[in-house]
């Protein structure tokens, strides 16, 4: 049986579609698997005993291990180095979230993300610092990573507004080591402190994936239908 350089080409250029689809689907697939293991991992961090102050990290790499684990720790809190992170909406509102280095150690610091207050709509430079109690403090918190980078528009290097946290850039320029992790602070430090602690859950966009891959292999399916159709089914007298 000979076929036309038509079909030739058809067949040829189905078979890659397929093939390229069904990989799409399945490379879905595994992405959902690897969310699915990383909330997994996330839960088994959170049911561990505390870590004990005198464990937190000190590497990127044990940071990244004791990531969601809980930890209660004793130090003072820097106030006057409290940066704010724009663009940090929450239920819909605009809005910063705090920052705030505190010293658990001499030239040995933490960035502790205090928590998210609404921006004033009639100043949207305006930022009133949480309140920080003098001297030492004792902060529950969980481990959590730096705050993830954003796009940023303009430099923001300089002031207490900033779109991001280079932790490197600022331990240099505060002549502190900053260890290479952040604390989420789960209850006020200071009395009604006003600031909302309503920190993201683990990711849970695994079924976007899901519906993504069965979107993938329902192309697949049909560009195979197609062909078979087009070139087997309809062309018989």
């Amino acid at each position: 049986m000979r076929f036309s350089r038509d079909a030739v080409l058809t067949w040829l250029g189905a078979v890659v579609a397929v093939t390229a689809t069904v990989r799409l689907g399945m490379w879905q697939l595994d992405r959902a698997a690897q969310k699915s293991a990383w909330v997994h991992d996330q839960a088994q961090r959170a049911q561990l005993p505390a870590l004990a102050q005198s464990d937190l990290a000190r590497t990127p790499e044990l940071a990244m291990a004791q990531w969601f684990r809980q930890i209660t720790v004793s130090g003072t809190w820097l106030p006057q180095l409290t940066l704010f992170l724009d663009n940090q909406p929450l239920d819909g509102r605009a809005g910063f979230l705090a920052v705030t280095p505190l010293l658990i150690a001499p030239g040995d610091a933490v960035l502790v993300q205090r928590g998210w207050a609404p921006r004033d709509p009639a100043d949207r430079t305006r930022v009133s610092p949480p309140p920080s109690a003098p001297g030492v403090v004792s902060v529950t918190a969980r481990v959590a990573p730096l705050p993830s980078k954003r796009f940023e528009l303009g430099d923001t290097d300089d002031g207490p507004i900033r779109q991001n946290l280079d932790a490197a850039a600022l331990a240099r320029q505060w002549g502190i080591e900053l260890r290479p992790l952040s604390l989420l602070e789960l209850q006020a430090s200071s009395p009604d402190d006003g600031w909302i602690r309503k920190w993201p859950a683990p990711v849970q966009d695994i079924g976007k994936h899901h519906g993504y891959a069965f979107q993938w292999f329902a192309l697949a399916a049909l560009i195979t239908g197609l062909t078979i159709w087009y070139r087997i089914v309809r062309p018989r007298p």
